[in-house]
């Protein structure tokens, strides 16, 4: 089979068939992309103090270099799944992969932190249409069950493998100059376009379904609207007129998307989605496990540097466990996910997030050590994440026909980013309103907020398997 031939191509739906080569050539496309995204935001949040100094930017500003990304991959996520289902996941997954490219490369060269913020918003833009298109790519060439769940272990170990990475990439390109953390995306991101113009497979646009206009106009405003109110908050104070004001909007709008949804002919997303628990409860369970993450790296990427004064290198390295345990335990997680199921797997991961950030409030004290305190917090982190990510992944999308399995991925990353630009925001505004006292105190708040978080995502997944329990016994 030449690499211009782009017929349809599908996974066997058992494990023990062997992937053709060019099967595995999609899946490595898609690894690839993961591997870009992850690598790119681990290398930036190693560099957020080094950016800070040489552009004058604040800690409160510096959450924009994560936010402004965040704003944009979640404010589009959803539009960006359906738009792939509707004009083609090739197509629509190519294009969001070159835009990616050029923002990077731009990010590199800019000296202005606005316009350093403003090229994050628009990678994310692009990781909005990138990342829930080589997810349904995924889910529509992996049949449901081993097949799927193995390539989603793999799938995840490249995701994994890219934060770890780009935290030691971060820490020595930082050394050289921050700006090598922007540029470096720019040719892996390249290859990807490249290949995958070869491998992917063409697909035709779904006959079932049309343009919602109005929906999608008013859910990317009203969600961008919503994320940038929590994230400015904090600046211009929760009670002014500014915060109310764009807060009311944001209702407003989310109010007529949902309402738009229940009377169009082809809504942007089928509401019914939305009353399938174990869906909701994947959404929920990673906005617990991206949000409570995101903020806590930030928390100890500023703490490191500028209060312990490590080296981007340093700090690099002592987040790096968490990274690890992730690449090398996802490839098993598939066979867990056959073996128990998604539930237990996800409880479990909940478990280790929990005692992660219990641990380490713990034993932190007013200047934590780093064998006591952050080591064993990193492992802890690191198992619920390679337990969790890819069991969540599956259980939003099991049992989704094959047309909506983009809403689905869509709706289930969105969660995730919105809910950790909104935590994030939050940590922020809790750190900057603590007395800075030269030690971690002004950050205990923002670890308390960020343990309760993951209790609570707990709480949420022990319930229905409680209620399993006792049926069974009855």
């Amino acid at each position: 089979m030449s690499i211009t031939d782009h017929s349809p191509v599908q996974a066997p739906a058992g494990t023990a068939q062997r992937w053709s080569p060019r099967l595995w050539g999609v899946l490595a496309v898609l690894c690839l992309v993961l591997f870009l995204d992850g690598l790119d935001v681990s290398m930036v949040g190693v560099a957020l103090p080094s950016i800070g100094a040489e552009l004058g930017l604040s800690t409160t500003s510096l959450q924009w270099l994560v936010n402004g990304y965040v704003l944009g991959y979640g404010g589009l996520l959803l539009l960006g799944g359906r738009t792939a289902d509707l004009l083609g996941r090739r197509r629509v997954f190519l294009v969001a992969l070159a835009v990616f490219a050029a923002a990077s490369l731009v990010g590199a060269l800019v000296d202005d932190g606005a316009l350093l913020i403003a090229t994050r918003f628009v990678k994310g833009v692009a990781a909005a249409f990138t990342a829930p298109t080589a997810m349904s790519i995924l889910t529509t060439t992996f049949a449901e069950g081993p097949a799927r769940n193995r390539a989603l272990s793999i799938f995840t170990v490249f995701g994994a493998s890219g934060f770890s990475s780009g935290l030691i990439l971060g820490g020595l390109l930082t050394s050289a100059g921050w700006r090598w953390t922007f540029l470096t995306p720019v040719p892996i991101a390249v290859l990807a376009l490249v290949v995958g113009w070869g491998l992917i497979p063409k697909d035709r646009p779904s006959a079932d379904g049309g343009h919602d206009l109005i929906g999608a106009v008013t859910l990317t405003s009203g969600m961008l609207l919503a994320v940038y109110t929590v994230v400015a908050a904090p600046e211009q104070g929760w009670l002014s007129p500014l915060t109310l004001g764009s807060a009311a909007l944001a209702a407003a709008l989310l109010t007529a998307f949902f309402i738009t949804e229940n009377r169009v002919r082809h809504p942007l997303i089928r509401l019914g989605i939305l009353r399938v628990a174990s869906v909701v409860r994947a959404n929920l369970s990673l906005i617990a496990l991206f949000g409570s993450y995101l903020s806590f790296q930030f928390m100890m990427t500023i703490y490191l540097q500028d209060v312990l004064r490590w080296s981007p290198l340093q700090m690099a390295l002592a987040l790096l466990p968490a990274g690890l345990i992730v690449a090398f335990g996802s490839p098993f997680v598939g066979k867990l996910i056959d073996r128990y199921g998604t539930a237990r797997l996800i409880l479990a991961s909940m478990v280790s997030l929990s005692l992660g950030y219990v641990w380490f409030l713990s034993t932190s004290g007013s200047t934590p050590d780093y064998v006591v305190s952050v080591l064993p917090t990193m492992v802890l982190l690191g198992g619920g994440f390679a337990f969790g990510f890819s069991s969540i992944m599956a259980q939003a999308t099991d049992g989704i026909a094959d047309h909506e399995q983009g809403l689905a991925s869509g709706l289930v990353q969105t969660s995730g980013q919105v809910g950790a630009a909104l935590v994030l925001a939050v940590v922020t505004a809790l750190v900057a309103g603590t007395a800075h006292t030269g030690d971690f105190a002004q950050f205990h708040p923002g670890i308390n907020l960020v343990t309760g978080i993951a209790v609570a995502g707990l709480l949420l997944n022990i319930v229905p398997l409680v209620r399993q329990y006792r049926l069974a016994r009855a």
